[in-house]
């Protein structure tokens, strides 16, 4: 699917926000659906759910099942994961951050499917973003950061001038490929796997003000430019 259409900003800066495990509790759901489509297909839920962190749906049914259709499976697996949407929580701090951010400034770049990350967030109340960029929208899912550089340009900034928020090994090397600031949350005893971020926080909630804070330095720089102008 291609990635939504964004309102371009000149400069500034963005944040970008990976969807499961930072702004949706949804790992159990998710391995449930795994899980139901594994089992339709014979194979081992354990070593197909092995497979999936930070990684593109598509990209794991093909390393499972390369014999299968993979658009034809993905298809498939879309459909078992909307029937668990009631099942996924929002992480603590999601409501609060989303709405605080300015809604031209943030994006989410997911491994998952755009159709399915928008029904959760409409189940949820969550605010609704305006750019999503999702499995289908790149050629290559992370840790290649094509993703997050597509949701930069989106949004009309530098990736110098984008803080990631991610709790995958995968997504942050995604991220640091990318040249950009990445904050890793949730790490769940996994910091030495999150290393490579530039701070790591064990929640959303935790991560929050240093992320809204971040943020707002675009304020004041362009207030005081504004101000400079104007002399």
């Amino acid at each position: 699917m291609v990635a939504t259409a964004a309102p371009r900003r000149r400069g500034g800066r963005a944040v970008l926000l990976d969807v499961d495990g930072v702004l949706l509790d949804s790992m159990d759901a998710y391995q449930r659906a795994w899980a139901k489509w594994s089992l339709a297909c014979g194979l081992d839920p354990d070593r197909v759910l092995e497979l999936t962190p930070g990684r593109r749906p598509s990209d794991t049914i093909r390393a499972v099942a390369p014999d299968l259709d993979v658009s034809e499976e993905h298809r498939h697996l879309v459909r078992i994961l909307a029937s668990e949407v009631a099942q996924v929580r929002a992480m603590p701090g999601a409501h609060e951050l989303l709405r605080a951010l300015p809604p031209a400034r943030w994006a989410l770049v997911t491994s998952n499917t755009e159709a399915v990350v928008r029904r959760c967030f409409a189940h949820l109340g969550l605010t609704d973003p305006v750019l999503v960029v999702d499995a289908e929208a790149v050629t290559a899912g992370k840790p290649h950061p094509e993703g997050y550089l597509l949701a930069a340009m989106a949004l009309g900034a530098q990736p110098r001038d984008c803080l990631v928020v991610e709790d995958a090994p995968a997504g942050v090397e995604a991220a640091r490929a990318a040249g950009m600031f990445v904050y890793a949350v949730n790490s769940n005893g996994a910091r030495t796997l999150l290393r490579a971020a530039d701070r790591i926080y064990e929640s959303l909630a935790e991560a929050a003000p240093a992320v809204l804070g971040w943020a707002a330095q675009d304020d004041v720089s362009n207030d005081q430019s504004n101000r400079t102008n104007s002399r």
